[in-house]
């Protein structure tokens, strides 16, 4: 059994520095979003659609009030993208949900394609 992928990443736009942690495991995968620095923050988290459960996805936030929509948002398209348990975690301090979901989407994306990219040059034995 191979361990867990760990790509960090960060972003600075309109003066606002956000961070992101993705840690995937052979059954889920967590995304740490935050800004300033890393931290937990709101917690949603997603399955993946089933046979059973085709479109819907069946997603909740565990933890917090804030930025829920963003936060529930890329939990259910990690969850659909890696077809494995999502959780994310989105901590905004100075900046809105609003305001930042663009950034924060952008980011998401970036820490996604760079460990599918380190899986598979892992598994041709070239270590990114």
């Amino acid at each position: 059994m191979s361990r867990a992928t760990i790509v960090k990443e960060e972003l600075t736009e309109k003066n606002v520095h956000l961070f992101a942690l993705y840690i995937e495991t052979r059954n889920a995968v967590l995304v740490f979003l935050s800004e300033g620095e890393d931290q937990l923050g709101t917690l949603a988290a997603s399955v993946p659609p089933t046979e059973v459960l085709s479109q819907a996805f069946v997603s909740s936030i565990l933890l917090g009030d804030r930025n829920t929509a963003t936060t529930r948002m890329l939990a259910e398209r990690l969850a659909s993208k890696t077809g494995k348990v999502g959780l994310v975690s989105v901590y905004l301090r100075t900046v809105s949900e609003t305001e930042a979901t663009p950034a924060i989407i952008r980011l998401f994306d970036k820490v996604s394609t760079l460990s599918k990219a380190e899986r598979e040059s892992s598994k041709e034995g070239v270590k990114v």
